[in-house]
C-alpha cells in the first residue's frame, strides 16, 4: 500500500548491528527505505551490513558512539553533506544492567542513563536540526514496557525508559510544528541478545508465559510493522505517542 511505502527515504537506525535494531533496519529496507546501520564496533557493523545487503537492501554504515555528542554531530552532518538527507531516525541504542537497587553501582547508573536517554537526545537533536530545515522527518524512539512497569533489579532501566517516553512527548511538542512526527515503540519481552539470560532461564520464561496474555516471548520481526507504520505517511497525524507492542502484558494484571 502506498501509505506504507518508504521508497526514496533514508533511515538511520542506531545500535543496529544486531537484535531489535537490525530487525528494524531489515524491515524498513523491505518497505523500500535506504538504511544506515550504526554501531561502535566496526567489524560487527560491517558484518551486519554485508548480511543485510544479501537481501537486496541498499545499506550505508555510520560508526559513532551514541553517547558522544561531538562524534554524533560530525557523523550526521557529514552524511547529510556528502550523501543526502536522513528522512527517518530510529533511536534504538540501549543497554541493561541488573542489580538490586540498594547495590546498584553509581558508574553503572551513569552509563545506563547516558546510553538509554542521552543518546536519544544527542542523536535526535543532530538529525532533527536537518529535518527542521526541510520541514519533514520521522523519529521513532525505542522505549520499553518498563516505561510503564517495573521489575526487581532494573529500577534505573525503568527510569531510563520512562524518560525516553516523556522525551518523545517533548520532541513532538517542540518539533511537530516543523513537520516532524516523533513517536516511540515500547517493546515487551522479546528474544534479543539483551534478554538472552532471561530467555535461557526456564523459571523466568515460565513466569513470562503466564504473565503475558499472548503466552510467549515476542520475536523481533513482530516490531517491524509498528516501525513501518510510525515512519510512513500512514502516521502523518500521530505525534508524541508511545505504541506498546507487548503481547498484552501492560493490559492485564
Amino acid at each position: 500500500m502506498k501509505l506504507f511505502d518508504l521508497t526514496g527515504r533514508t533511515a538511520l537506525i542506531t545500535g543496529s548491528s544486531m537484535g531489535i535494531g537490525y530487525a528494524l533496519a531489515e524491515g524498513l529496507s523491505q518497505a523500500g527505505a535506504r538504511v544506515i546501520l550504526n554501531a561502535r564496533d566496526v567489524t560487527r557493523l560491517e558484518d551486519a551490513a554485508d548480511r543485510l545487503r544479501t537481501t537486496g537492501a541498499t545499506v550505508d554504515t555510520l560508526v559513532f558512539d551514541a553517547t558522544d555528542p561531538a562524534g554524533i554531530k560530525a557523523a550526521i552532518d557529514g552524511y547529510e553533506a556528502d550523501i543526502g538527507p536522513i528522512d527517518i531516525l530510529v533511536n534504538n541504542a540501549g543497554m541493561q544492567h541488573r542489580t538490586p537497587l540498594e547495590d546498584f553501582p553509581a558508574d553503572a547508573f551513569d552509563r545506563l542513563m547516558r546510553t538509554n536517554v542521552n543518546s536519544v537526545f544527542y542523536v535526535g537533536q543532530a538529525v532533527a536540526r536537518h529535518m527542521i530545515g526541510r520541514g519533514r522527518g520521522k523519529i521513532v524512539n525505542i522505549a520499553s514496557v518498563q516505561a510503564a512497569l517495573a521489575r526487581p533489579s532494573i529500577a534505573p532501566y525503568t527510569a531510563s525508559k520512562g524518560a525516553v517516553a516523556n522525551l518523545t512527548k517533548g520532541m513532538a511538542t517542540d518539533w511537530a510544528k516543523h513537520g516532524l512526527n516523533c513517536n516511540a515503540i515500547a517493546p515487551g519481552y522479546f528474544k534479543t541478545p539483551l534478554n538472552q539470560a532471561l530467555v535461557d532461564d526456564p523459571a523466568f520464561t515460565e513466569w513470562l508465559q503466564k504473565r503475558t496474555p499472548a503466552g510467549r516471548w515476542g520475536n523481533v520481526e513482530e516490531l517491524v510493522g509498528a516501525c513501518i507504520f510510525l515512519t510512513s505517511d500512514a502516521a502523518s497525524f500521530v505525534n508524541g505517542h508511545t505504541l506498546f507492542v507487548d503481547g498484552g502484558i501492560t493490559a492485564s494484571l
